[in-house]
C-alpha cells in the first residue's frame, strides 16, 4: 500500500497550526482573566492607602498683624488643575479688634520658576481686610473669645457683651485672562446684644437655614442663658424680630468649662470641670428644660473642648488628659440618653480645640503640646498626626477638608495639604459592626446615599449573596438531580432524546426575562396564594400516598404497565392537579381560622417578621429556574457515562433499578455530580438580573424567607450608575467585584479538589 506523504505533511501542518491556535487562545483567556483581576484590584487598592500630608507653606504674619492679638486662623485650598501652582491657597487671621486679614500663599512656580521649592519659599500676600465690630468710635470693644462653630463660622464674644456669628465666605472670581482669583467676604449670621446683667464669659451661637439664630451664653454664677432670635414676616412683607430668653441653672453639677450648640439651636451641650457632660433639649414649649447629666469618664477629669460632629447628632469631647471621644443620644425604653460611642486620639496634655469637617465625620483636635490629630469618628481611626516637629498654638481646617493651618509661637503660619480621599473606609467599617449616629447599637449596614454618614458595611450584601444562593440551591439541586437520575436510568430512550434538549434550551432564556416574570407575575401570584402554597406542601404527601395505593389496583391493566415502563412521571400529573385544587379550596378557611384572616399581619404580630412581596421564596424559584439546566445537564452526562456493565451486573444480582442507581451509579458519578452542583452554586452567586429585579434590594440581615435582601452583584448593578468615578462608593463597588471573584475562585478550587479525590476513590477517569 502506497502512503501519501503529502497528506501526512498536510495533517502535521494542520495539527501544528491547531496546537498553536489553541495554545494562543488559552494564553489569551488566562491573560484576559488576569488583566480583569488586576484592573478591579487596582481600582480597589486606593481605599486602603491611608492619608498623606505635606507642609506646603511656612510664612510669617504680616507686620501689621500682632501675633499676640491673633485669636483664630483659617485656610481654604481649591485644587483647580493638576499642577500645584494652579491651586488657590488662601488663609486668614482673626485679631482682637475684629479684623479679618485675608492672605494668599504664593508659591515660586507662579512667578515662572519650575524647580522644587521649600515651604519657607512661599510668600504671603495680603488680599483684603474686613473689620467687624458691634460699635464704632475710639471706645470700640474688643473680642474676648472666639469659638469656631462649624467650618468658617465664628462666634465672636465682645467685651461689651455682644455676641456675633460671622462666616468667612470665599467667593471665586476670574480676571480678564480667565485666571481664578480668590475673594473673601464676611457674612454676619447673627448679632445679639446682652444686657448688663448678662455679660457672658463664654458664648456660642448658631443659625439655621431659616435665619433663626440661637445663642448660649455662660453667665456669672455658673448659669447659662439661651437667647433665640427669630424673624417672622407678615403677609404684607413686614419683618418682625422676636427674642426669647431662657436661663438654665438647675441641675448643673459643676463649673461649666465649655459649650456646644447644634445648628437648629434646639440641643445644647456643656462640659464641666468635674467631668460631667450636660445636655438640654431646648423645646420651644418648655420654659425650663430638664438637664441631662452623665459622668463622661470614670474619674472627674475636666472637659476642655466640645464641638458638634458633622450631621449635628454626635458631640465630640476633649478632656484635660488628652482624650478625644464622641457621645451620642441613644434611645432607651423611655427617652434618649447620652452614651459614649467612639474613642479617638490620645494627646499629651489637655485638648485645647476640636474642629469638625463640613463634609464628613472627620475631626481635627489640638493638644496642649501643639500637635494636631485628624480622626474619623465612624471608624474610630486616627488618620494622621500633624505639627509634631513644629507645634502650633492655634489651628484652622479648610471647608473641603484638604488643608490645615496653624499658628506657632514664632508668629509663623504653617499650612499643610491633606490628602484623605477615603477616610470612612477601614477593615472595621467594611466587615465589622459600627455604631452609627441615630442608632441604638453597633450594626452591619449598607446605605451609600441619603445620609450624612455613608455606611459601607459589606456584610449585609455578602449575607444576601449567600442567602440567595442557599435558597436557590435548596430548590434547584433536588429537582435537577432527581430529574437527571430519572432521565438517565428510568425513562425510555425516546423520551430522553426529547426532554434533554428542552431542558438545555432553558439555559438560553435571558435572565432578564426570568427576572421580569418573577417581578410582575410570580411574586404577586405567590403573595395572593402563600397560604395555599403551604397547604399544598402539607397535602402532597397524603394525596401521593393515597394515589399510590389506588395505583396498585390500576396497574393490572396493560396501558398502566406501559406507563410504568419509562413514563412514570405521568402518574404525578393527576396528583398535582388534585393537590392544587385541594390547596386552593382550603386556603381561605385555613387563613381565616388559623391566621385571623390575614396571614401577613399574623406573621408580623406573632413573629415580628415582615412579608415582602419580593422575598426569598420567589428568588429561589427564579434563580433555581436559571440554575437547574446547568446542574441537570452535567449530572445527567455523568450518570449516563457510567459503563453499562456496572448497571447490568447490579440488576443481574437482583437489585432494583432504584437500588442500582443509589448504590452503584451515584457513587461512581459523584465527581461529576459534585462538579455540577458547584458550577450551579457559582452560577447562583454571580447572577445579577434575577436578584436585581426580584429581591427588593434591601440590604438587611435576616434569615426569614419572607423578606428580601441584596446581593453583591445586585449591589453593583444598583449603585454603579450613581457612583462618581474615583470616589469611595465607586471603589467599594469594585471591592464587591473582587469579593465575587474570590468567592467563585475559592468555590471552583474547592470543587476541583473534591472532584479529584472522588475520582481517585471511585476509579473514574
Amino acid at each position: 500500500m502506497k502512503i501519501d506523504k503529502s497528506t501526512i505533511r498536510r495533517s502535521k501542518v494542520l495539527d501544528w497550526i491547531a496546537r498553536k491556535v489553541i495554545t494562543l487562545g488559552g494564553i489569551l483567556i488566562i491573560g484576559s482573566v488576569i488583566a480583569i483581576v488586576v484592573l478591579i484590584v487596582s481600582v480597589t487598592f486606593p481605599l486602603f492607602q491611608g492619608t498623606d500630608s505635606e507642609l506646603r507653606a511656612v510664612v510669617s504674619l504680616p507686620d501689621d498683624v500682632p501675633g499676640d492679638d491673633v485669636l483664630a486662623v483659617g485656610v481654604d485650598l481649591v485644587e483647580i488643575g493638576r499642577q500645584r501652582h494652579e491651586d488657590s491657597l488662601t488663609g486668614y487671621t482673626v485679631t482682637k479688634d475684629g479684623t479679618f486679614t485675608f492672605l494668599e500663599f504664593v508659591e515660586p512656580t507662579q512667578a515662572g520658576q519650575t524647580e522644587s521649592h521649600r515651604p519657607d519659599d512661599v510668600r504671603a500676600i495680603v488680599l483684603d481686610r474686613h473689620k467687624v465690630a458691634p460699635a464704632d468710635g475710639p471706645a470700640a470693644p474688643t473680642i474676648r473669645n472666639v469659638v469656631r462653630s462649624s467650618g468658617s463660622e465664628y462666634t465672636l464674644l465682645w467685651s461689651d457683651g455682644t455676641v456675633m456669628l460671622v462666616e468667612a465666605v470665599l467667593t471665586p472670581e476670574f480676571d480678564e485672562l480667565g485666571r481664578r482669583k480668590a475673594k473673601y467676604a464676611l457674612h454676619t449670621r447673627g448679632n445679639i446684644s446682652a444686657s448688663e446683667e448678662d455679660r457672658p464669659t463664654k458664648a456660642v451661637m448658631r443659625a439655621d437655614e431659616d435665619g433663626a439664630a440661637t445663642c448660649a451664653m455662660l453667665l456669672k454664677g455658673n448659669r447659662v442663658a439661651v437667647l433665640r432670635e427669630t424673624i417672622e414676616e407678615s403677609m404684607f412683607g413686614d419683618a418682625e424680630k422676636t427674642t426669647a430668653r431662657t436661663v438654665l441653672e438647675e441641675g448643673i453639677p459643676g463649673e461649666i468649662t465649655t459649650l456646644a450648640l447644634n445648628r437648629d439651636g434646639d440641643v445644647l451641650y456643656a462640659g464641666t470641670a468635674n467631668g460631667c457632660l450636660l445636655r438640654w433639649q431646648l423645646d420651644s414649649d418648655v420654659d425650663q428644660p430638664e438637664c441631662e447629666v452623665i459622668p463622661a469618664f470614670r474619674d472627674p477629669r475636666a472637659i476642655t473642648a466640645l464641638t458638634m460632629v458633622f450631621g449635628e447628632v454626635s458631640v465630640a469631647v476633649g478632656d484635660e488628659q488628652g482624650n478625644v471621644t464622641t457621645f451620642s443620644p441613644v434611645r432607651t425604653e423611655t427617652s434618649k440618653k447620652l452614651r459614649l460611642i467612639h474613642r479617638l486620639s490620645q494627646h499629651e496634655g489637655a485638648v485645647s480645640d476640636i474642629l469638625p469637617s463640613r463634609r464628613n465625620k472627620s475631626l481635627l483636635s489640638l493638644g496642649a503640646n501643639g500637635t494636631v490629630s485628624l480622626d474619623y469618628t465612624t471608624s474610630g481611626k486616627q488618620l494622621l498626626t500633624l505639627a509634631e516637629e513644629r507645634p502650633v498654638d492655634k489651628m484652622g481646617y479648610s471647608p473641603r477638608g484638604n488643608a490645615m493651618i496653624g499658628l506657632d509661637a514664632k508668629r509663623n503660619l504653617l499650612v499643610w495639604h491633606i490628602d484623605c480621599p477615603h477616610p470612612e473606609i477601614s477593615w472595621g467599617t467594611l466587615f465589622g459592626k459600627v455604631w452609627y449616629d441615630s442608632h441604638d447599637e453597633p450594626k452591619y449596614m449598607w446605605q451609600s446615599s441619603g445620609t450624612d454618614e455613608p455606611k459601607f458595611s459589606l456584610v449585609p450584601v455578602i449575607f444576601g449573596t449567600l442567602k440567595a444562593t442557599i435558597y436557590a440551591m435548596f430548590f434547584a439541586v433536588p429537582l435537577a438531580l432527581l430529574s437527571a437520575m430519572y432521565v438517565s436510568h428510568f425513562t425510555s430512550p425516546a423520551f430522553k432524546r426529547t426532554i434533554k434538549p428542552i431542558v438545555e434550551v432553558m439555559a438560553a432564556i435571558p435572565t432578564v426575562v426570568i427576572g421580569f416574570l418573577i417581578l410582575l407575575w410570580a411574586a404577586p401570584l405567590m403573595g395572593r396564594w402563600i397560604v395555599a402554597l403551604f397547604a399544598a406542601l402539607l397535602i402532597f404527601p397524603e394525596v401521593f400516598a393515597a394515589f399510590m395505593i389506588l395505583w396498585q389496583f390500576v396497574r393490572r391493566f396493560d396501558w398502566a404497565k406501559r406507563v410504568e415502563n419509562g413514563y412514570e412521571f405521568i402518574v404525578l400529573v393527576p396528583v398535582l392537579v388534585v393537590v392544587v385544587i385541594l390547596a386552593v379550596w382550603v386556603a381561605e378557611p385555613l387563613e381565616t381560622h388559623l391566621f385571623g384572616g390575614d396571614f401577613r399581619q399574623w406573621l408580623f404580630d406573632t413573629g415580628g417578621m415582615r412579608y415582602d412581596q419580593l422575598n426569598s421564596f420567589v428568588v429561589a424559584f427564579g434563580l433555581g429556574f436559571a440554575v437547574i439546566p446547568i446542574i441537570f445537564s452535567i449530572s445527567e452526562d455523568s450518570l449516563s457515562s457510567i459503563p453499562y456493565e456496572l448497571t447490568a451486573a447490579s440488576l443481574a444480582l437482583g437489585a432494583s433499578r432504584w437500588q442500582t442507581v443509589r448504590r452503584v451509579i451515584l457513587p461512581s458519578a459523584s465527581p461529576g455530580i459534585f462538579a455540577a452542583i458547584m458550577i450551579g452554586f457559582g452560577r447562583a452567586v454571580g447572577e445579577t438580573m434575577i436578584v436585581f429585579m426580584a429581591t427588593g434590594n434591601t440590604p438587611i440581615m435576616e434569615m426569614s424567607p419572607f423578606n428580601g435582601f441584596r446581593t453583591l452583584s445586585a449591589n453593583i448593578a444598583v449603585e454603579i450608575s450613581e457612583a462618581p468615578q474615583g470616589g469611595t462608593l465607586f471603589r467599594v463597588l469594585f471591592l464587591c467585584a473582587v469579593l465575587l471573584f474570590l468567592m467563585t475562585f475559592m468555590l471552583n478550587t474547592a470543587a476541583e479538589m473534591v472532584r479529584v479525590r472522588l475520582r481517585k476513590k471511585y476509579g473514574q477517569y
